[in-house]
């Protein structure tokens, strides 16, 4: 099983452009791991929110392949605790065949066709972070989920 990581829009601040490629070299020691990035749009000055995440949501579509098992990192979804995201990439790769895609949408959220094609969501706090942030965020999470499951010490409870 792969894991595929799609993101809307570069990651901006130089920092966290390090961080996740630190954590992403980490990840790849376990797994195959890949991180995509899908351009932002472009003139949507005139655009309506909806029409953005329509726009956005095809674009997100289109990387998908057939198969996927897809889970969006959105704020109505299951909250976990580290163990239990852990417990659940295990279950997973004994269940997915080829790709687990993980989706962080674009600022305004994802559109309706993305919510009907996702088979799961994911919470990763009831905080609101930034779309930047999350990106490094559930990387570190997705690294602490693999020492886990290796019984490393990086977690500690």
């Amino acid at each position: 099983m792969k894991i595929q990581f799609i993101v809307v829009g570069k990651t901006a601040q130089s920092y966290l452009v390090d961080s996740i490629a630190d954590y992403t070299a980490r990840i790849r020691r376990y797994l195959p791991f890949d991180m995509e990035v899908i351009p932002e749009l472009k003139n949507t000055r005139n655009m309506t929110t909806d029409q953005q995440k329509e726009r956005e949501g095809e674009a997100i579509l289109r990387a998908l392949q057939p198969g996927d098992f897809v889970v969006l990192l959105d704020e109505h979804g299951q909250e976990f605790t580290s163990m239990k995201f852990a417990r659940y990439i295990e279950q997973k790769m004994q269940t997915v065949a080829r790709r687990l895609v993980f989706i962080v949408g674009g600022p305004y959220g994802f559109s309706q066709a993305v919510y009907v094609r996702c088979n799961d969501k994911l919470s990763l706090s009831k905080m609101t972070f930034s779309h930047q942030m999350v990106r490094l965020f559930f990387t570190e999470q997705l690294y602490r989920a693999m020492t886990i499951l290796n019984n490393e010490p990086y977690h500690h409870e």
